[in-house]
């Protein structure tokens, strides 16, 4: 990194090291509802949260939370929407969210398990009623002609996520990447970079040779490239943040890059702040000198 990236990525580290307070992220929650910080625009990138990272909270405390973190996008896990949710209940939602001044981008991740119509459709419902314009999807190689079917009828793009060495059918990018091969854009691939680099996979390269298929991405890191347990707060890890955002902006990525942070599980908040300030002060590095 030239030196001013180096100074700029520091000074937001030390930020969100400040800004991230221990204990419990319910009592935070309470005590600073008032006081929430509004979802800013980020500079490059856009930022968002898979709400995976925030299971442990109700859909309620998921939209304050991520509201907290200045983050203006989330993409919704069913536990916070439900498949089965009531029309009712959606509409709720997207006005929950709306309100919060948050959007959202996506919904997952979807299995689609059954080889049929029915068993397709009735997630493009789901889908397309919350307002999702990408799924963040997986299923077995077989089933993908059909949903190719239904992202052509519904224009909801289908993002199929990587899920590392343990993953039979789509353990890095390149998996993925064979599977839709020659089938419509709409269906690409949502490159989850730390599965990603656990099978041995560039993800700087990965991201070129995915080029427009790169609907989505899931962010974190880790401090063994090989070890999935070794997952934490995102910038003290090895995974190489400021080359894969330099290419994502040098190819104008135009996704999300959605931090799912997945350890901390009942108290995520402090880590998941550090990790905006890192990501944001590479994204500031990054962007080009003002005159």
């Amino acid at each position: 990194m030239r030196r001013r990236n180096f100074i700029e990525v520091a000074a937001f580290g030390a930020a969100g090291a400040a800004l991230a307070r221990p204990g419990n992220s319910k009592a935070f929650m309470r005590e600073n509802r008032k006081t929430l910080a509004q979802p800013s625009e980020d500079v490059g990138l856009k930022l968002g949260v898979a709400s995976y990272s925030l299971r442990h909270f109700s859909r309620e405390q998921a939209i304050d939370m991520t509201k907290s973190l200045g983050v203006r996008y989330i993409n919704l896990k069913s536990v916070h929407l439900a498949y089965d949710a009531s029309p009712a209940e959606i509409a709720t939602a997207r006005q929950e969210v709306a309100a919060a001044g948050v959007e959202i981008v996506g919904g997952g991740l979807i299995t689609f398990e059954t080889d049929t119509d029915d068993g397709v459709k009735k997630y493009f419902d789901y889908a397309k009623a919350a307002g999702m314009p990408v799924m963040v999807s997986t299923c077995k190689p077989s089933v993908l002609p059909r949903v190719e079917k239904f992202v052509k009828q519904y224009g909801i793009r289908v993002a199929l996520h990587n899920h590392g060495p343990e993953d039979e059918d789509f353990p890095s990018p390149y998996d993925v990447l064979k599977a839709v091969k020659g089938m419509d854009p709409r269906v690409g691939l949502c490159m989850d970079i730390g599965h990603t680099v656990r099978t041995g996979t560039d993800v700087v390269r990965a991201a070129v040779d995915a080029g427009p298929r790169l609907l989505d991405i899931h962010a974190k890191d880790l401090r063994d490239l090989k070890v999935k347990e070794s997952q934490c707060i995102v910038g003290e890890g090895k995974i190489p943040i400021v080359a894969l955002f330099r290419q994502l902006e040098k190819m104008k990525y135009a996704g999300y890059v959605n931090l799912e942070y997945e350890i901390d599980e009942t108290d995520p908040m402090p880590g998941m702040r550090q990790s905006f300030a890192y990501m944001r002060g590479v994204l500031a590095g990054l962007a080009p000198a003002s005159s």
